[in-house]
């Protein structure tokens, strides 16, 4: 006889704004999960981490499921300072490992994801010559900052020494350079006017995180038949027969049987260990915040780069261009997982502090902010370490139990970031197939990233791309938002276009009536929030008004099976999230 279900694990995300259930259509991915209730590895978690572990195990021919309690990249992966980078930060730490790791995927991210991850020019704005210097083997070693002292160039050169030598394989990016006061006003005026020097360097950035972490997760889909994914399906207990998975919008529970089971639930592993009846205690997340301003001042001072600087707490911050928008961040404070994360008013406080102390003649105010966002950061336990000195580097815990007469591998991510996904994952399923007794067939390290096949790499290429692609079906400036968006994938979207009437939206010339069919039908969309947040960038840059959330809810409804009712509900908690979560100011209709 099977045991009863173990305790559960009850958090539901965003559930401060959390849609009543609803008339919907059933949805073709649960369904696959419950047609065959069985998988040699079930990954549980859709994060960026839990994405690209399903890609590479997909890649190898392993039958292999995923579910993810809320949306796609809707936890910390969603909610990152949009970096890939080789983490110089991390050398005070002596993390040499995790900075070789990083630069090299950097460097391969760039190859394999460009129309994603793009260059990131980034300067450090230095005031002092040689403090510090005291200080750094005392932070080295204690990983504490203790009385705080600035960095200065002396010590900051050292570190860009280091960088470039960890980043001499596989270079994609020129070596550093430093430049005096006089030079240094020359290419960004608005710098504060003690400045000694400045120390530039390039790393990376990733625009479309959301995006990205799709574009994998359709690799793995494509790659393997057997495979099989759902967005908004959590794992809630154990038993003998397996592990117990509810459909969070209807609230259907249903088992799945698999012999390894992958935990990459971020901050939340321990949580979910406990409902699977084993609790651990591996976890120790720390709180970071965002704010995204429209703020053409501030944008043209940054003059197209990442201002990359030590705050005056010694917190290491950033300021840097996305588009027509200017993101600054982070913090990182000690996080309670129970309660919701979200950019409070101290945080914003501190932000227009950091904007002022690099560039002390812009005024920054609250109605400049379009959107903000905050995460947990799934980082291991530190007891009494400090946030900014605790490891960014992952490990994986391994336990086997009994299940009725099987043996089950439960396989548990602790900490991970986003520019080591790839490494990450392939090292989780190489895990989990010696679990299986199964050999590696492939390796990732070179193979391209869903749209990132064949895109143009240069501008002109760019151009020439949108020029030939352009049709009676959409225009060149439509193709480009298709390209931006989609990758080379775009000609899929344009494909699918063709095949029936397609028209603009009335509130925005950034979707069209087809293109939300097409992501119904390739994108696992299930509300309204969906599209705003995860499938474009429409939330990010403050574009939302209240017509386009009348009209998605309009144009979605058929499509999505739901009644008038429930369109309304949708409406009224996506506005509920971005007023309350995000900070934004929704726009009447006209």
């Amino acid at each position: 006889m099977a045991k009863p279900p173990q305790k559960r694990l009850e958090i539901v995300v965003d559930n401060s704004v959390n849609p009543a259930k609803g008339k919907t259509a059933a949805r073709p991915v649960v369904q696959q999960l419950k047609d065959r209730p069985r998988a040699s590895v079930l990954i549980v978690g859709g994060g960026i981490n839990g994405v690209g572990t399903f890609r590479d195990l997909s890649l190898q021919g392993v039958d292999v499921a995923l579910v993810e309690r809320g949306d796609y990249c809707q936890g910390a992966s969603g909610a990152s300072s949009h970096m890939i980078h080789g983490g110089i930060r991390y050398l005070e730490n002596g993390e040499f490992r995790l900075v070789h790791e990083s630069v090299v995927e950097r460097n391969a991210l760039l190859r394999l994801a460009p129309h994603y991850v793009k260059p990131l020019q980034t300067t450090i704005p230095i005031t002092s010559t040689f403090s510090g210097i005291t200080a750094a083997p005392l932070r080295f070693l204690t990983h504490k900052q203790g009385k705080h002292t600035e960095r200065g160039a002396v010590l900051i050169k050292a570190g860009l020494l280091m960088y470039d030598f960890f980043s001499r394989g596989g270079r994609v990016a020129p070596r550093h350079n430093f430049v005096g006061k006089k030079k240094s006003l020359q290419e960004l005026p608005k710098l504060r006017s003690d400045v000694k020097y400045t120390a530039t360097y390039f790393d990376a950035s990733v625009h479309n995180p959301e995006r990205l972490t799709l574009d994998v997760l359709r690799d793995g889909l494509e790659a393997n038949k057997q495979s099989r994914a759902s967005n908004y399906v959590s794992a809630v207990g154990t038993t003998d027969a397996g592990t117990l998975l509810r459909d969070e919008l209807t609230g259907e529970e249903f088992l799945f049987e698999a012999d390894v089971v992958i935990n990459a639930t971020g901050a939340w592993v321990d949580e979910t260990n406990d409902s699977f009846g084993k609790r651990t205690s591996f976890m120790g997340g720390t709180k970071g915040s965002h704010i995204v301003l429209d703020h053409p001042e501030l944008l043209e001072a940054c003059n197209g780069r990442e201002l990359f600087f030590e705050h005056t707490d010694g917190r290491i911050v950033l300021i840097y261009p996305m588009g027509d928008r200017v993101l600054v961040g982070t913090t990182d404070i000690d996080a309670d997982i129970t309660e919701d994360s979200i950019c409070t008013d101290e945080e914003i406080e501190y932000f227009f502090e950091l904007v002022a102390h690099v560039f002390p003649s812009i005024d920054v105010r609250r109605d400049h902010i379009v959107y903000t966002f905050s995460g947990v950061r799934p980082l291991p336990k530190h007891d009494d370490t400090q946030p900014g000195f605790v490891s960014r580097d992952y490990r994986i815990e391994k336990r086997s139990d009994k299940r009725g007469d099987k043996n089950v591998t439960t396989l548990s991510l602790v900490g991970g970031k986003w520019t080591t996904f790839r490494a990450l994952s392939e090292n989780l399923a190489s895990e989990a197939m010696t679990a299986l007794g199964m050999p590696r067939k492939t390796t990732t390290s070179e193979l391209a990233i869903g749209g990132g096949k064949g895109f143009p790499r240069t501008e002109a290429e760019e151009r020439l791309w949108v020029n030939r692609t352009a049709s009676e079906v959409a225009d060149r400036d439509r193709v480009r938002v298709l390209l931006t968006r989609y990758g080379t994938r775009a000609t899929d979207v344009l494909e699918f276009l063709a095949q029936g009437g397609d028209q603009l939206l009335a509130s925005t010339p950034e979707l069209s009536t087809r293109e939300l069919t097409y992501m119904v039908e390739n994108e696992q969309i299930t509300r309204l929030s969906d599209i705003l947040i995860r499938r474009t960038s429409l939330a990010f840059r403050g574009l939302v008004t209240e017509e386009m959330l009348n009209e998605l809810a309009d144009l979605l409804a058929p499509q999505l099976g739901w009644d008038d009712e429930t369109a309304r509900t949708q409406v009224q908690a996506t506005r509920d999230l971005l007023v309350n979560m995000h900070g934004m100011k929704i726009a009447a209709a006209v």
